[in-house]
């Protein structure tokens, strides 16, 4: 036997024994870390349920409130439905009244009938009297077509032609009346050409007649002023009327039945520019162009043609410009004229209807505030026939008062400085003296003459190019934009920086619009015209809540400048680049 030990076995068991439970210790160790992230991501799953349903919770929060909303609204319209339905059905039930009383008193024996006519001790009724007095004032006032003349004096139709929801009598003598003499009498009251809608020549007058007339250039014609005392423009109290709350409360448009069927030659050898309606004679209107002309037309009958009674040359002392905007006085026997500031011209001039002749006619005055650039439009204020305003290419608002002296008038600077650009266009409120000013700038200024500050400041998207007052609510104005389909904007003097609505139009013609396209309201104020680069007068209802026009006319060959509302007849007047004047009468 050797001398080396017996090896001994290798102890395999009690190492693997050790392994395993090695192995359960990591498990025990890693089961606790495993719990602690299983946690974690349940508490963050149900963080963001939470956060889920929140956002859920609130946005059916949103939903049940405008739902709620549209309820409320929705019954209202509905009261307000059934209260026109109720008003609808007792006018009903008035009429058959009246139908059923006049139906007994045929049935009667005619006494009752003898026992009224006793009871009045004049044969002559109410109506007579007044239809005698009105043909007694227009005979006074104008010889042209006595007959024509006369049927001015019933009664005017409905809106949107009557403002104040009185007759005609009363509008005609509550104000001061020009005396026009017979165009019998007048050497140069020239007859125009009139076309109707075939292009068919109605005038007995040849057009020659006219040209050689203003070769000549005959004296014009004196128009004489009969003043009444005490009855200035200022003073008529128009009554105010809260319209903003039905614009855009109509599915449907009221629309308006037109006739375009006259079509006047307007004299004018070059394109034109104004045309502008007398405030206190409804037979007077003035249109002026680029060859620096002013014409006064005379209204014939209820629309049917126009008289040319005088043709003035207007251009400027020095540039021989022609005049940028014109507007009446408000006692209607003057037209004052801007022009441009530049090279030292004449900024205003003055055209004394009642003055024969045309040296003395016009005269200019010699202040010249506006400092550079067109001056763009002029107005008078509202408040105060003593006064008006201009707005330039200068940036400035400059107002005019009228000193010791029939034709003394003195500049004031409103402001320079709250426009960056030119001021397109300037308007008076007629409930304060506040003047509204429109410019390039995209900037609405409505600037408190009195106390001497802007109240009004609202920038928009777009420039501006126009502003316009409307007749009837005194808060309500509107401004004419540059951009397509959305030109004409509707804005509240009470709200700062709101549109109330919007209206517009495509133009077929041309993409961009133009500052010689204008607007006007009509006298009740429901409705607004707008030329167009197109040969179209549009017509909006502001009650409509749609954005486009209620109608288009198509009226001319070329571009529509101006379509304006007669006072007094169903008439709209119009003014295009085909040197034509449209008379349109509308039902």
């Amino acid at each position: 036997m050797s001398g080396y030990p017996p090896l001994k076995k290798p102890k395999i068991e009690i190492v693997e024994e050790e392994e395993e439970e090695e192995e359960e210790e990591e498990e025990e160790e890693k089961e606790p870390e495993e719990q602690n992230k299983d946690g974690e991501i349940d508490e963050q799953f149900m963080k963001e349920q939470e956060e889920a349903l929140l956002a859920l919770v609130d946005h059916r929060t949103k939903e049940v409130g405008h739902l709620s909303q549209r309820i409320m609204y929705y019954r209202s319209q509905l009261e307000e439905a059934e209260k026109r339905l109720e008003d609808t059905q007792s006018k009903l039930a008035r009429l058959r009244g009246r139908n059923a009383v006049k139906a007994s008193r045929n049935l009667s024996n005619g006494r009752e009938n003898v026992n009224t006519k006793k009871r009045s001790a004049s044969p002559i009724t109410k109506d007579d009297v007044s239809s005698q007095r009105n043909s007694q004032s227009h005979q006074t006032q104008a010889t042209v077509k006595p007959s024509g003349d006369s049927s001015i004096a019933t009664k005017k139709p409905p809106s949107p032609f009557n403002k104040n929801g009185d007759s005609s009598q009363n509008q005609t003598q509550s104000r001061p009346q020009l005396l026009i003499p017979s165009v019998a009498a007048t050497k140069n009251a020239q007859p125009v050409m009139t076309k109707e809608s075939g292009n068919k020549i109605t005038s007995s007058v040849a057009k020659s007649k006219g040209e050689k007339a203003r070769k000549k250039s005959p004296e014009p014609e004196k128009v004489e002023t009969q003043p009444n005392k005490g009855t200035a423009v200022k003073l008529e109290q128009r009554e105010h009327s809260d319209l903003i709350k039905s614009i855009g409360k109509s599915s449907s448009a009221v629309t308006i039945r037109c006739q375009t069927g006259c079509l006047l030659s307007s004299q004018h050898k070059r394109k034109l520019r104004s045309l502008v309606l007398c405030p206190t004679n409804d037979q007077l209107f003035v249109t002026s162009a680029l060859d620096g002309i002013v014409n006064l037309w005379q209204v014939q009958g209820r629309g049917s043609g126009a008289t040319l009674l005088s043709a003035t040359d207007c251009q400027s002392d020095k540039q021989r410009r022609w005049p940028e905007d014109i507007a009446w006085h408000p006692r209607g026997d003057k037209l004052f004229s801007v022009y441009s500031a530049d090279g030292g011209d004449s900024q205003i001039s003055i055209l004394n209807l009642n003055k024969g002749k045309e040296k003395t006619r016009v005269s200019f005055l010699e202040d010249k505030p506006h400092t550079k650039g067109i001056i763009n439009s002029i107005m008078f204020m509202p408040w105060d026939e003593k006064s008006f305003v201009t707005g330039g290419s200068d940036h400035a608002v400059i107002l005019w008062n009228q000193k010791d002296g029939e034709d003394v008038w003195k500049p004031k600077s409103l402001h320079r400085n709250h426009h960056s650009s030119a001021v397109m266009g300037i308007a008076g409120m007629q409930h304060k003296n506040i003047v509204m000013s429109a410019g390039a700038d995209k900037r609405i200024i409505g600037f408190d003459a009195t106390t001497g500050r802007a109240d009004y400041k609202h920038q928009i998207d777009s420039k501006c190019m126009s502003v316009l007052p409307n007749p009837r609510d005194f808060n309500l104005f509107m401004v004419q934009t540059g951009t397509p389909e959305r030109q004409l904007r509707l804005y509240d003097l009470r709200l700062r920086q709101m549109e109330i609505h919007a209206f517009g139009f495509k133009q077929e013609s041309s993409e961009s619009q133009s500052a010689l396209i204008n607007q006007a309201w009509s006298p009740d104020g429901l409705y607004m015209t707008s030329g167009s680069a197109d040969p179209v007068i549009h017509i909006f209802d502001i009650r409509y809540n749609a954005h486009k026009p209620s109608q288009s006319i198509r009226a001319h060959q070329k571009r529509v400048f101006k379509a304006a509302w007669h006072h007094a007849l169903p008439l709209l007047i119009s003014i295009s680049s085909d040197l034509n004047i449209g008379l349109h009468k509308v039902n």
